[in-house]
């Protein structure tokens, strides 16, 4: 069985304020007597379920083509928290962030997706340098940053650039249950840049 954690990109979806918005438009059209539909679309890489490179918060960190894919691809555990604030290591007590090395986090704290949030569930500095520490390779939220919204710190982004852990910010875990899965969420190779887009899916494991 497949859980899809991506939403559907079209326009008027929303971005965080000030980024760039998904627009799309036919430059060829059959309609019009070409060969072929031929698109183009402008968007913020930070576009529904995405990756975060460390090349975000960090001036010399990777950008998204020089990150291990392995991060993006394997076993992974869905844990649902609460809609707190932040998730806190107190939170996950009793929980194996190292095995099997990915984590996503479940908070279900959003609830009209056709607006954008500015009140969400992020990660406590603690628990991002904990997963660090324990040698977590991933962690994803349901929710647009890892960060508060109102972070200029981003302490966060910093803790878990730190500790290596790769970011899935924006998923829809909605009706996921907690369990084990493989996870499939491979961005794209994007030379330079500080994010880039993925199609997230869950696999059942038998």
């Amino acid at each position: 069985m497949l859980y899809d954690l991506s939403p559907t990109i079209r326009p008027g979806f929303p971005v965080w304020p000030g980024d760039t918005p998904f627009e799309s438009r036919l430059t060829w059209s059959l309609a019009e007597g070409a060969s072929v539909n031929l698109s183009r679309i402008v968007t913020t890489p930070h576009l529904g379920s995405h990756a975060d490179a460390p090349f975000h918060t960090e001036p010399r960190g990777e950008t998204m083509e020089e990150l291990p894919l392995e991060r993006y691809l394997g076993a992974c555990r869905v844990v649902k928290v609460p809609p707190v604030p932040v998730i806190e290591p107190r939170h996950v007590e009793g929980i194996d962030l190292a095995h099997p090395g990915r984590i996503l986090f479940r908070t279900d704290s959003i609830r009209d997706r056709k607006v954008f949030p500015e009140r969400f569930t992020a990660l406590s500095p603690e628990l991002a340098s904990l997963l660090g520490d324990r040698g977590a390779l991933l962690v994803g939220l349901d929710t647009p940053s890892v960060d508060p919204f109102d972070s200029k710190t981003l302490d966060a982004h910093h803790a878990l650039a730190r500790g290596r852990v790769a970011i899935l910010e924006g998923l829809i875990l909605d009706g996921v249950p907690e369990g084990l899965y493989e996870l499939i969420a491979l961005p794209l190779k994007l030379a330079g840049l500080d994010a880039s887009p993925v199609r997230a899916v869950l696999r059942t494991l038998e």
